[in-house]
């Protein structure tokens, strides 16, 4: 590789790393470089370029039209070069080096942690680093490889594998179905909600009945909360009627914790999907654990 080669993809590196953590602070350390120097990096990349990027201002970094086009192509590139240079490392064959995933709390306690101790004797060589979160921005903003996300997706840039459906509920207190009477869907819309902040339009929900049909329900937002195990706790303390995975809540429910509500209505069964960067080359260390997730836990 040229001298001005590796300059320029070390600029262009610096590039890419800015955009992706929106901060040149956050880019820098993560690159283990000064954060003067990845903004020069950068403005010697626009002189080169002989146009402008990135605007900046006191508060965030927004990419010009070029800079956009720029990055979208490049990203591929470097991770090509990324996953070709770890390819020659490694070995065709060989599966190692650390990979940097994320899931729920929940769903990793309860799915994932019992199950783990099997793939590291299956692939000793590779080093886990597993976090929990319940955002897509992580997947570029932490540099991970992949994460493990509950519900239906919505359409977005990253490629991703469906392990699994699983059923959701309404569930309440009895103590709370006292002050609050549910007895048809319509009542739905006057008591108060536990919402989860993941959810787009998390108290809006269609309720389905075999003879009946389909009924629209939109009840008001008094609680809200990224966690399952906090709506849980808050549902348990009768503050509200809360939508959870049946797993989350089928012991509660067996022992008269909680109670579910118009068990004749069914609620959209969700998904359990594993989620990755749109990269044409997958790493090894991701597809090896992806096809473990599903060989364990798909449906």
């Amino acid at each position: 590789m040229s001298y001005n080669m590796h300059t320029h993809l070390n600029r262009v590196q610096t590039f890419l790393a800015v955009v992706d953590f929106g901060s040149y602070t956050k880019a820098a350390n993560y690159l283990c470089i000064s954060k003067a120097m990845a903004s020069l990096h950068v403005k010697a990349l626009e002189e080169v370029l002989s146009v402008t990027l990135l605007i900046r201002n006191t508060r965030n970094i927004a990419l010009t039209e070029v800079g956009q086009n720029f990055y979208d192509e490049f990203k591929g590139i470097v991770a090509t070069i990324d996953n070709a240079f770890e390819n020659v490392v490694q070995g065709h064959n060989r599966i190692s080096g650390k990979l940097r995933f994320s899931s729920t709390s929940e769903y990793g306690e309860k799915y994932i942690l019992p199950i783990i101790s099997r793939f590291t004797e299956r692939y000793p060589e590779i080093r886990l680093s597993y976090s929990f979160n319940s955002s897509l921005n992580d997947l570029v903003a932490e540099k991970l490889d992949l994460v493990i996300r509950l519900g239906n997706l919505a359409d977005s840039a990253f490629k991703s594998r469906k392990l699994a459906d699983y059923e959701i509920v309404l569930v309440a207190t009895e103590a709370f179905l006292k002050r609050w009477p549910v007895l048809e869907p319509q009542d739905l819309n006057a008591v108060p909600w536990i919402a989860n902040s993941n959810l787009q339009g998390p108290t809006n929900w269609i309720l389905r009945h075999r003879f009946k049909g389909e009924v629209e329900v939109t009840g008001p937002n008094h609680f809200e909360s990224n966690s399952s195990t906090a709506i849980r706790a808050m549902t348990l303390s009768s503050l509200g009627v809360s939508v959870l995975p049946v797993w989350v809540v089928d012991d509660d429910i067996a022992n008269g914790r909680l109670v579910q509500l118009l068990p004749d209505y069914t609620l959209p069964s969700q998904s359990v999907n594993v989620v990755f960067p749109n990269s044409p080359h997958l790493p090894h260390k991701s597809r090896a654990f992806i096809d473990f997730l599903l060989l364990h836990l798909g449906s």
